[in-house]
């Protein structure tokens, strides 16, 4: 898929889209988490993150497949449709991550076993841990430095 695929800014017209994706991909990533992807989390995606953060959408063939939300250098969210999960997407958006910032960091959930997989593969490292205050739910802080430092940086 990565050879069709396209990143992108985040455009205001995607945010029905956009929410949607968040939403099943989410629920999915987080079912230890009451309410996620409804609700006032979803009310808090749409008012404050996909305002304040630094958006890009992946899509492939016109459909937008994949989220990724930068606050500075962290990764605040990372989000690919079900459907197109294992085909690339978020290696793609990880690694526009890094054309941006010589080193990136996240926090992910340590009951999501997937993600902290796929962040193992894509070579983070933990930083450390901590505990959610608004979910009571263990976070887990990774950082990964870009492969090629002599890349140059917009």
């Amino acid at each position: 898929m990565n050879q069709d695929l396209i990143i992108r800014r985040y455009l205001p017209s995607d945010e029905d889209v956009v929410v949607d994706l968040w939403s099943n991909a989410a629920r999915e990533a987080h079912p230890f988490l009451v309410g996620e992807g409804t609700g006032d989390r979803e009310q808090k995606m749409r008012e404050v993150y996909l305002i304040q953060a630094d958006n890009w959408v992946a899509e492939h063939n016109s459909e937008v497949v994949g989220l990724l939300g930068m606050i500075g250098s962290e990764i605040g969210g990372l989000f690919v449709a079900p459907a197109s999960q294992r085909l690339g997407v978020g290696r793609a958006l990880v690694e526009h991550a890094t054309t941006m910032h010589d080193e990136v960091t996240l926090e992910v959930y340590t009951l999501n076993d997937r993600a902290r997989r796929f962040y193992a593969l894509m070579e983070f490292e933990e930083e450390g841990r901590r505990l959610d205050a608004e979910t009571n739910h263990e976070l887990i802080t990774l950082r990964r430095t870009a492969r090629d430092s002599s890349v140059t940086r917009p």
